[in-house]
């Protein structure tokens, strides 16, 4: 009998009651009765995709012509089919990623199976596929809870003695056998002196008689670890108020929260105002670093230029044969005493009235008459010396 006459509606019943994977699984059992024993593999989760599983045919004593003439192939009933078969190379892959958390949970062992089928002759190979935890999950802590609105403590009266249960960190590890194995261990405490955890059962207690000089405010830090190859970790911070009445635990806690809010700000400003002033600073240097730049260049631009220079002279400014600068609406006059032994001269006065000027809007010199500032009784000759 054929696939397509059990497909027929007389054997409706059977598909409706059965699902595809077991449909087949009837109709082999009943009209092929050729079913070939059952091979198991075993691997790792979390296996990259295209992973070798196993070699089926060598496995199953099978060549490579059989399986491609009977046209093999998987069969199976989950959703998500995680393997593949290679019929060209007669081996199985892995082609989705198998997390074994995902596929069974809690359930240990974790495994599934599925059916290859090859048909003229119709043969049936059941596989079943073992899943390998790999310590891939860490630790998650339950209790206490840690919640960054609001801040619980756990309350212990000063009168408490030696062994005090404080309370009780509480993990689980979603991995299964050594991989969720947990141990605890306190890593840091206000006073190491006054508490312990317990290494397998997490419980905290006091390990000496609390006193008057024991401070309220008291935090612990506990590691939570599993037993995984390389461990994994979690971390949880455990607040405990040594105290006697809930007023005290309050006021010294709210202080507690407003320190811890008010360290936050400050470091947060202070890392803020660093940032602005190493902006400016970075700023600055730029900027400097342009301007040098910019003046080296234009001075090297000049040194190399061919063009003349010209001279300035500024305005309300003669020059007397190119040997000074002497403003033109002044005159000067040198007197000396008549018996002075190093010279005779009386005094000095300009040889002539007309004084050569540059004019700004020419590039010619021009001669302008002082005669008109003479000053009244002042001699006509050009000089005058007494020797």
């Amino acid at each position: 009998m054929a696939l397509e006459e059990f497909l027929q509606p007389k054997y409706l019943k059977w598909r409706l009651c059965c699902g595809l994977r077991w449909q087949v699984l009837i109709f082999l059992l009943y009209f092929s009765h050729i079913v070939s024993g059952q091979i198991r593999y075993s691997i790792p989760e979390e296996m990259k995709t295209g992973s070798l599983i196993g070699n089926v045919a060598q496995d199953l004593g099978l060549d490579l012509k059989r399986l491609r003439a009977g046209r093999a192939r998987i069969v199976t009933g989950e959703s998500i089919q995680y393997t593949e078969l290679q019929t060209d190379k007669g081996i199985l892959v892995v082609s989705e990623r198998i997390d074994r958390e995902q596929l069974c949970g809690d359930i240990t062992p974790c495994s599934f199976s599925f059916e290859i089928i090859l048909e003229h002759p119709m043969e049936l190979h059941p596989v079943k596929l073992m899943i390998q935890d790999q310590n891939d999950n860490a630790p998650q802590v339950l209790y206490p809870v840690q919640t960054s609105s609001s801040l619980v403590a756990e309350m212990v009266p000063r009168s408490a003695d030696v062994g005090y249960l404080v309370t009780k960190v509480v993990a689980v590890d979603v991995d299964s056998g050594q991989n969720a194995w947990l141990s605890y261990k306190l890593q840091k405490a206000t006073d190491r002196a006054l508490f312990e955890v317990g290494l397998q059962n997490g419980e905290i207690r006091t390990i000496r008689q609390v006193n008057d000089k024991d401070a309220v405010k008291q935090r612990l830090t506990v590691v939570v670890e599993d037993n995984g190859q390389p461990s994994r970790s979690a971390t949880v911070n455990v607040n405990v108020a040594v105290a006697d009445s809930f007023p005290e635990v309050l006021s010294e806690f709210t202080d507690f929260t407003h320190d811890k809010e008010y360290n936050d700000n400050l470091t947060f400003y202070l890392v803020l105002a660093l940032a602005v002033v190493s902006f400016l600073f970075i700023t600055c240097l730029v900027v400097i670093i342009s301007v040098k730049i910019y003046r080296w260049r234009q001075s090297r631009i000049l040194y190399h230029s061919n063009l003349p220079v010209i001279p300035y002279y500024p305005p309300r400014y003669a020059d007397t044969l190119g040997t000074g600068t002497l403003q033109h609406v002044y005159n000067y006059e040198v007197c000396r005493t008549t018996d002075s032994r190093k010279s005779d001269c009386k005094f000095v006065r300009p040889c002539s009235q007309n004084v050569l000027i540059m004019d700004p809007s020419s590039t010619g010199t021009m001669q302008r008459m002082q005669s008109e500032n003479k000053i009244p009784g002042e001699p006509d000759s050009p000089l005058e010396y007494a020797c």
